[in-house]
């Protein structure tokens, strides 16, 4: 068991829900549901772009649990897609080209878009494509935090490449609504 400062303490520090599960022998569910339990939830910010001179109103986000509120509001509801990440085998500006035209699409069909890759080396993640750019990590815990913020009306995981095909079963265990291929015929 973890007291509610402990577990507050431990997020603060950076560790993730399944580290801190494997500390006390449970899984990154168990923690994720007791963290929501106790509302233990990331702030969204806002990156500051022009070194505090000026106020920053950009899209580019990131989460914390180092802050006592949020920088922006979240009524958008927009289509979540997740971008590549670093590139790396398996993963290349392919993929990045096809999240960029996945925006497009979307923004043509009156959509906003909100997008989660950490690579700021891509096209997708320049500032004025996307509604809203969150620079996380595509791990399952971080998807979560911002689809459920963001109150999202789906997710586009097919145009990012392996590391979001990998997450396409667990996101759907957990409510996501994922858009295009069944996730759950992604590894058959």
């Amino acid at each position: 068991n973890i007291s509610e400062d402990l577990l507050i303490k431990a997020k603060q520090d950076g560790f993730s829900d399944r580290q801190i599960g494997k500390l006390m022998q449970s899984s990154e569910a168990d923690i994720r549901n007791l963290r929501l339990k106790k509302n233990i939830k990331p702030w969204v910010k806002q990156i500051d772009t022009l070194a505090a001179e000026y106020p920053a109103i950009t899209n580019y986000l990131y989460c914390t649990y180092n802050g006592m509120e949020h920088d922006l509001k979240f009524d958008d509801h927009g289509v979540m897609v997740l971008g590549c990440g670093p590139y790396h085998i398996g993963s290349s500006v392919e993929f990045d080209w096809c999240a960029v035209s996945c925006i497009r699409s979307l923004q043509l069909l009156g959509k906003k878009t909100v997008v989660v890759n950490h690579n700021p080396e891509t096209v997708s993640t320049d500032f004025d494509e996307c509604d809203r750019l969150y620079f996380e990590e595509l791990s399952l815990e971080r998807i979560l935090d911002i689809y459920q913020q963001e109150d999202c009306n789906g997710c586009v995981i097919s145009v990012g490449g392996q590391i979001p095909n990998n997450l396409a079963v667990p996101l759907y265990k957990n409510g996501v609504k994922i858009l295009g291929t069944d996730p759950l015929q992604i590894d058959r």
